[in-house]
């Protein structure tokens, strides 16, 4: 039986000069509904439907983003599903890292409470350039109170 090692055995775990680790738990990016469906934090009045794109916030130039935590404390509407990813702030697309809608779910169930972690076979990416963390909702429109809380995982790099 041989023993065999990995070339770079003694850096594989290094922290990028911050001592304790440089991956951050960055959040939360809410979601919450009211009794008609409405985004009570947006800028729209009127009740998130399906093929809405809903943008939670902005993750940062330089993170390697590796998983995210969904916490729907209040489920949604009966049949509501929504994709979970990214899209950049600038609208231009990167040759490098593809943006990517259902990076971190594709058929995330939000009609019931529940915790989720992510569920694509996507390996981590580092963003070149600021991006919207975004869900795309499917399955019902909103038409009822629901709450949700995402965390992402992620090596904060710094700007590229």
């Amino acid at each position: 039986m041989a023993t065999i090692t990995a070339s770079n055995v003694n850096n594989k775990f290094n922290f990028g000069g911050v001592p304790y680790g440089n991956l951050s738990a960055v959040g939360p990016f809410n979601l919450t509904t009211d009794a008609s469906g409405v985004f009570t934090a947006s800028n729209d009045a009127t009740a998130v439907v399906q093929n809405d794109v809903v943008r939670l916030g902005v993750l940062k130039a330089g993170m390697k983003l590796y998983d995210y935590l969904s916490y729907i404390s209040d489920a949604f509407t009966a049949n509501v599903t929504a994709k979970v990813g990214f899209a950049y702030v600038d609208g231009v697309d990167s040759t490098a890292v593809p943006q990517d809608d259902d990076f971190f779910a594709t058929a995330l169930a939000m009609d019931s409470a529940v915790t989720a972690r992510k569920t694509t076979a996507t390996k981590p990416v580092t963003l070149p350039k600021d991006a919207y963390l975004i869900l795309t909702i499917a399955g019902a429109d909103c038409a009822a109170v629901g709450v949700q809380d995402i965390y992402v995982l992620a090596e904060m790099g710094g700007q590229p």
